[in-house]
């Protein structure tokens, strides 16, 4: 047989394979649309599970990038802490010491310690709720306000005496706002304890996100001396962190080396070191995003392999028919595959199609749960791995059973 000739009977057989393909779906649309809705669902599930998992493990660097900071002093290991919704454990002592001392080697620009301690809040009604209440020396350029005033400054440490007066100011996420009912220039009572916090009232002066996104919690902000003085620490002084800011121009890891032979005792870590080192006890977290991502891809292809199998399967009697009438096994195994693939193109589509906003709705779920935005990331690779795997599996696996329906026995299904 001459090679135009093969081709013209190959190009014959691929029309005929189109044309039982297309016979085939249109007779039995309802399956089609079943099967469609089914394949993009897979896609759907896939790609959320793995944004899940990749905002899990992205999550918390995005939060250490947002607090515009170079370096991160602590004491020791940095837990966390699920008292009052959330945060850290304070360790570093001394630290309004220790902060001036940095700030005088070279290249440092800032030294801010920043102390996260469980807090009463109260609106005088009687009732009292706890939070994270957020220490900082001063507002900074580094604490951003959506509404109102930063804090004016933090006289009430007056050198370490703690005799200064005290402003009574305090700065509320957006959410923390709405669960105490309040707006600037109400005034609140917060205390490290139900008898402090009955007798000590601050003003709500401004609202800042700033805290909220970096903890993942309701955060009420003040001044570091005062929150020292309400949760009764002056004598110790603890904090989180000690926050660098270096020069510019200078190096980070020229200024990192040189804190570290000022203060041995201390460790220095950069925003990737501090992330790990936060999170070197929750190895669940990141195992967790990890296996996610793994368990989306695996679900994603069993989902449409048992789907397009089955799809295929329901159609044995017909298929059996047209063996019966003298269709070829190449034929019959070509024109499932092409229902395969026309199945798996448009389910594909249309799964990626609805990711966007289902992402959407299970950010906005995820922000009122657990406190952090966008958790669900996904990225052209996820993307493509859906559609990739709707299209590739699916097609695989209507090959698969259109082998297996062309070597069954043709009276079985008869």
């Amino acid at each position: 047989m001459t090679g135009p000739s093969r081709i013209a009977r190959l190009i014959g057989r691929l029309r005929t394979a189109v044309g039982l393909t297309r016979a085939q779906l249109s007779h039995h649309r309802l399956r089609l649309g079943i099967a469609i809705v089914g394949v993009a669902l897979a896609v759907l599930a896939m790609t959320l599970l793995a944004g899940v998992g990749v905002g899990v493990i992205g999550t918390g660097e995005q939060q250490f990038e947002s607090a515009d900071r170079d370096l991160w002093v602590t004491a020791g290991e940095t837990r966390l802490t699920s008292a009052g919704g959330g945060g850290f454990e304070n360790s570093l002592y001394d630290s309004r010491t220790i902060a001036h001392e940095m700030e005088t080697i070279d290249g440092v620009h800032n030294a801010v310690p920043l102390a996260f301690e469980t807090v009463y809040v109260g609106t005088g009604d009687g009732e009292f709720e706890t939070f994270v209440g957020t220490g900082v020396p001063g507002s900074g350029s580094a604490v951003q306000i959506t509404n109102g005033d930063g804090l004016s400054g933090d006289p009430h440490y007056a050198n370490g005496t703690y005799e200064g007066n005290r402003t009574n100011e305090l700065l509320l996420d957006a959410e923390t706002a709405r669960a105490l009912d309040v707006s600037i220039g109400d005034t609140v009572n917060v205390g490290g304890s139900l008898a402090v916090a009955r007798n000590t009232e601050f003003t709500v002066v401004g609202i800042s996100p700033t805290f909220k996104q970096m903890l993942g919690a309701p955060t009420v902000t003040m001044p570091l001396s005062e929150l020292h003085q309400v949760t009764g620490t002056t004598q110790t002084e603890p904090a989180t962190f000690i926050t660098i800011t270096v020069d510019d121009g200078a190096g980070i890891e020229t200024v990192q080396r040189e804190l570290e032979a000022a203060h041995p005792e201390l460790q220095v870590r950069s925003n990737q070191e501090q992330l790990e080192a936060v999170l070197q006890e929750q190895v669940l977290v990141l195992a967790a995003g990890g296996a996610l991502v793994v368990l989306a891809v695996g679900a994603g292809i069993a989902l449409t392999l048992s789907l397009l199998s089955l799809v295929v399967f329901q159609q044995r009697t017909a298929f059996a028919a047209l063996r019966a009438q003298g269709i070829s096994s190449p034929l019959l195994i070509a024109t499932v595959v092409g229902q395969g693939v026309s199945i798996g193109l448009l389910g594909g589509l249309l799964g990626l199609a609805l990711t966007p906003p289902a992402v959407s709705a299970l950010n906005r779920l995820a922000a009122a749960v657990v406190g952090f935005d966008d958790l669900v990331q996904t990225a052209d690779l996820i993307y493509v791995g859906g559609f990739a795997i709707a299209v590739v599996i699916g097609t695989l696996a209507a090959a698969i059973a259109g082998w297996r329906l062309s070597r069954r026995p043709i009276l079985e299904d008869l």
